[in-house]
Formats: C-alpha cells, structure tokens, sequence
C-alpha cells in the first residue's frame, strides 16, 4: 500500500512540474521570440524482480524547435532570424541567445535589445553604427550597411539549449556552452522589418492543462482511496 502512495506522489510531483511549464507557455504565447517548454519524463525503477516498482521522474525540460510565425512591422530596426540560429546578447549572465529581433539604436550608434543590451556580431563584438546615418538596411545574410557602406553584421549563432535549459527574461536561454557562430549556410538569415512571434499554440497549451489537471486529480482520489484503505486494514488488524 504504501509503494502505491509514493508511486502516486511522484506522479503529483511530476504533473505539477508540467503544470508550471504549461502555464508559463501560456503567459508567453504573446511574447516576441518565445520557444515553448516541454517536460520528458521516464520511469524510474525501485528494486528488482516481481518487487519492483516504478515511479515517475521529475522530469527534464527540453525547449521547442517550432518556429514562430513572422509577422511584418515595417520598423528598419526589428528583424527575424530565418532558419535554425539565434541572435546573441551582452547581460550581467554573459552571453545569452535570443529570437526576440526588437532592436534599436542609441545616441552613440550601439545597437541594443529591447532591455537595452547591446547586440552582438559573429565575433562576439558590440555592433556598432553611425547615430548620424539612420537606420542601417540589413541584407539576408545578416550584414548591415548605412549609406550603401558595410558597417557590421548581426551575429547569428547555433547552440544547443540541452535538457534543464536556463532561461534569461522572457525569450533568453542562458546558453551552457560557448555559442558558434553561424558561416556559409544558405538555410539560415535574417527578415528586417519582420518579428518572430511565440511559437505557443494557446488551444493546444489549454488542452493540456486540462488533461494535467484531470490526472492530478485522479491522482489526488487514487492517494485517498489507498489512505482509507490503509485505515480500514488497521482498524481490522487491531480489531483481533
């Protein structure tokens, strides 16, 4: 009896992890550049034989490889990566992968994100242009000019987010290990004028967290019904 109580908690452990992650899918379906977080789970085995019980583990978190719709704004300063890379970005956490293309330009001509960091290149350098030119016109490879003269490059990057992924702000991965810089590859560039929405399916989200919900409580009727099971064998046995 008691094996079925821990195996039904670490259900409601692992549900509740999904339901964190399903909420904050839900909280970022209108947020710029957002991937969508799933949970894995497995089964982790206690014991040996006819003995051995299976639990569910907490489970490892994964980010969705979707990509988000564009949508067209017209602003010179907001851009989209097309294809599988990411923009990178100068924190306090270090470098930090981004899909989130709202940019803008400082009085000094540094290009920043919209929580004014500054926008890096494909060496890792600050990308820096001339406040006096306007806005720079970017070409499908990233590269960046003003006044028809090459002044910099957006820096696309491909990383690996992995299991357990930290995440910076809204739509930032804090990446685990040095990013590369993406070269010669003609499946991967940059839409100016475009945004990348939230690739989260609201409806879908909502599907799911009904059925979490569903299965936490049947979790929940399942722990009692065993408790009360336990009570009725103790007070039989005390009984003799």
């Amino acid at each position: 009896m008691q094996d079925s109580l821990y195996v039904a908690l670490s259900s409601q452990i692992a549900l509740e992890r999904r339901l964190d992650t399903i909420a904050d899918n839900v909280a970022n379906a209108s947020t710029v550049g957002f991937r969508a977080t799933g949970v894995k789970f497995e089964d982790v085995v206690s014991g040996t034989g006819p003995k051995s019980v299976s639990f569910a583990s907490s489970g490892k978190t994964y980010l969705s490889g979707a990509h988000g719709a564009l949508t067209e704004t017209g602003n010179p300063f907001d851009f989209a990566v097309q294809g599988d890379a990411w923009f990178a970005i100068d924190t306090p956490a270090g470098t930090v992968m981004t899909r989130d293309g709202r940019f803008s330009m400082n009085e000094n001509g540094e290009l920043m994100s919209i929580e004014g960091y500054p926008v890096l290149d494909g060496g890792g350098a600050p990308i820096q242009l001339d406040p006096r030119n306007g806005p720079p016109k970017a070409g499908a490879d990233g590269s960046l000019r003003q006044n028809d003269q090459l002044v910099g490059a957006l820096g696309l990057y491909n990383f690996d987010p992995g299991e357990n992924f930290v995440r910076y702000g809204n739509s930032g991965i804090v990446p685990a290990r040095t990013p590369e810089p993406v070269t010669d590859r003609s499946d991967v560039g940059v839409a100016q004028g475009f945004l990348e929405e939230s690739n989260v399916n609201p409806v879908l989200e909502m599907t799911r967290l009904i059925q979490v919900q569903r299965a936490f409580e049947n979790t929940a009727a399942l722990m009692r019904q065993t408790d009360s099971s336990t009570d009725d064998a103790i007070k039989t046995l005390g009984s003799k």
